[in-house]
């Protein structure tokens, strides 16, 4: 498996998803618990373990943090890990994982994931593609929770 034929138009950000869909409360694949001048921050609709993040970036179209100037770069820094305190307040997981790919989508984000002592894959990444859709109740119950730690009124 090779990288996409669009791959330059990606990078470009004349192809982006994350640049594309707007900033919505609600999309296909989560639900916003966050949001500043520059990021978005989403609870996964699907994933291995409860307390699955993703943070975005929504100024201009980067694709790496060191694309970010001094001032982007601590703004970023910051609600990432704004994100992921509130993370672990909530789930009080064993361990939070960041992990900024952007390999499928390459628009800068960051992966924010809660570990547990009884997740799939102690010690190592949490493995790609076996996400399950969480029970609904308990993620919009878990998104407005983390709603509440991160300050955020409503739906985000």
């Amino acid at each position: 498996m090779g990288w996409p034929a669009d791959w330059e138009a990606r990078i470009a950000g004349q192809v982006c998803r994350l640049c594309t869909e707007g900033r919505p409360g609600e999309s296909a694949t989560g639900l916003r618990i966050y949001a500043s001048d520059r990021t978005d921050a989403y609870l996964a609709r699907k994933a291995l373990v409860r307390g699955y993040a993703v943070v975005i970036w929504r100024g201009r179209h980067v694709t790496e943090p060191h694309h970010l100037d001094d001032a982007e770069a601590a703004s970023y820094n910051a609600d990432v890990l704004r994100v992921g305190r509130a993370i672990e307040e909530h789930f009080q997981p064993m361990k939070i994982n960041y992990m900024t790919l952007g390999n499928r989508g390459p628009h800068l984000h960051t992966h924010v994931t809660a570990r547990y002592r009884d997740d799939p894959a102690p010690g190592a990444p949490l493995p790609d593609g076996l996400s399950r859709p969480l029970p609904e109740d308990e993620w919009r119950s878990d998104a407005a929770a983390l709603r509440r730690r991160l300050g955020v009124s409503g739906s985000g």
